[in-house]
C-alpha cells in the first residue's frame, strides 16, 4: 500500500527536456533502466571499494555494491509504503561519480581540483547523468526526472555552503532545491548504502585475512550475531560461520532502520512527499543506540582494515597514479583521446575540469594501464 508521503510518478515534476510517457513503465522505472544501460554504470564493474580491482575477484566492486544497495533500498521502500522504483534508481546511480581506486582516488582528485572549483562524487554523478553520457539524439545526459536528479544530488542531506562546481553549474539550469532534505525514497537509498557497506566491509576484511570472526566477537551488534551462530551450530565450518553471522548483522541493521523510520514518520505525520522535504530533518535513520554502536565498528575497521599496511601501500600507489595522470594531462592535453584533447584550447580551469572528468570516468584497470603507457618507456603507448 502506497503511503501518503510516498513520491508518485504521476505527479513528478518532469524532465528538463519534456518527453512522452511510456505505456508500460512509470517515469521512475524509465530512469532506473536508463541508469542501468548507461556506460558509467557498466564501468562500475571495474571500480573498487577498498581493494584495487586486480587484488582479487571476490572483493566488492562499485557495481556489486550498487546492486546490493538497490536490493536493500527496494526492501525498505516497499515495507514503508514508498516508491520502490525511485529508491532503486537513486541507489543504482549513487556511485556513478566515483573515480578509480575508491575513496582514495576521490580524495586525491579533491585535492587536485581544489583550485578549480572542487570535486565531489555526488556532484560528478549528477554531471554524468545530465551531461557526460552523450548517447541520445535530442539532449546530453539521460534526461532523468527531477526527483531522481534531486536524490542523486542530495540523498545524504541538504547541500549548503559553497557548492562543488559541477553541482553549481547544473543548479543554474534546474533548481533541485539543494537546501532541503530529499524525498523519503532518496533517504532510503542513502541508508541502504550505509547498511551495505557496513556489512560488506566486514566481509571483505574477513576474506582478505585482515581480521578474524573471533576478533569481531568483542564488537557491538556483530559480536552477539557471532555468538548466536556459535550457540546454534558449534564447530560450523569457517565460511558458513562467517556468512551466517554477517547475514544476521545485515538483518539487524535493516530491522533497526525500519523500526526507527516508522517511529519518526509517525511522529512527523507528513501528508505528502513535499512535506517530507520540508521537515528539516530526515525520517529514514538508524536508531540512536545502533548508530553509536556502528561508530565502534567503523573505528575497528579504520584501524584493522583501512589503515592496514597492505591497504596503505596500495593507496599510496593509487594516489600517485591519479596525481601523475592529472599532471600529465593538464600539462599535455594532447595525450588524451580525441574528444577530450580539445581542452588544450581552454583556460587552465576549464582544462582541469575536463581532465578531472576524464580521470573520474576511468576504471582501476584503465587508470593503471594509462599510467604505465605514459610513464614506462618499455610499454607501447
Amino acid at each position: 500500500m502506497t503511503a501518503a508521503y510516498a513520491t508518485r510518478p504521476e505527479t513528478s515534476r518532469g524532465r528538463l527536456h519534456p518527453e512522452e510517457g511510456s505505456a508500460h513503465r512509470s517515469a521512475f522505472q524509465r530512469d532506473r533502466d536508463r541508469i542501468i544501460h548507461s556506460s558509467a554504470f557498466r564501468r562500475l564493474k571495474h571500480k573498487t571499494q577498498v581493494f584495487v580491482e586486480h587484488e582479487g575477484d571476490y572483493y566488492r566492486t562499485r557495481l556489486t555494491h550498487s546492486i546490493e544497495v538497490a536490493q536493500v533500498a527496494r526492501t525498505v521502500a516497499r515495507t514503508l509504503g514508498l516508491n520502490e522504483e525511485l529508491a532503486e534508481a537513486v541507489a543504482l546511480a549513487h556511485d556513478l561519480g566515483h573515480p578509480p581506486f575508491g575513496h582514495t582516488g576521490e580524495y586525491e582528485l579533491q585535492d587536485l581540483m581544489e583550485p578549480f572549483g572542487g570535486f565531489d562524487h555526488n556532484a560528478q554523478a549528477l554531471k554524468i547523468v545530465t551531461r557526460l553520457e552523450a548517447h541520445y539524439a535530442e539532449y546530453d545526459g539521460l534526461n532523468l526526472t527531477w526527483e531522481t536528479l534531486e536524490g542523486i544530488a542530495k540523498h545524504n542531506g541538504p547541500v549548503t555552503g559553497e557548492l562543488p562546481f559541477a553541482l553549481a553549474e547544473y543548479a543554474a539550469s534546474q533548481d533541485l532545491e539543494l537546501h532541503t532534505h530529499a524525498s523519503a525514497e532518496a533517504q532510503v537509498a542513502a541508508i541502504a548504502d550505509d547498511i551495505a557497506y557496513n556489512n560488506h566491509d566486514l566481509a571483505d576484511g574477513l576474506r582478505a585475512g585482515l581480521f578474524t570472526l573471533d576478533d569481531l566477537r568483542a564488537l557491538p551488534l556483530i559480536g552477539p550475531c557471532v555468538e548466536a551462530v556459535d550457540r546454534r551450530w558449534p564447530g560450523l565450518e569457517p565460511g558458513r560461520r562467517e556468512h551466517e553471522s554477517l547475514r544476521r548483522f545485515f538483518g539487524l541493521l535493516v530491522e533497526d532502520v525500519l523500526a526507527e523510520s516508522r517511529r519518526l514518520i509517525a511522529e512527523a505525520a507528513p501528508a505528502s512527499a513535499e512535506a517530507v522535504r520540508l521537515l528539516g530533518r530526515p525520517v529514514i535513520r538508524f536508531s540512536g543506540p545502533v548508530f553509536e554502536k556502528l561508530k565502534e565498528i567503523r573505528t575497528f575497521l579504520y584501524h584493522r582494515m583501512y589503515r592496514h599496511w597492505t591497504v596503505q601501500r596500495m593507496r599510496r600507489k593509487a594516489k600517485l597514479v591519479v596525481r601523475e595522470l592529472f599532471e600529465l594531462f593538464t600539462s599535455g592535453p594532447e595525450l588524451m583521446p580525441s574528444g577530450w584533447n580539445a581542452c588544450a584550447l581552454f583556460d587552465p580551469t576549464e582544462r582541469a575540469r575536463v581532465v578531472a572528468d576524464y580521470i573520474a570516468g576511468m576504471t582501476d584497470r584503465f587508470a593503471l594501464q594509462e599510467h604505465r603507457k605514459l610513464t614506462d618507456p618499455m610499454v607501447k603507448g
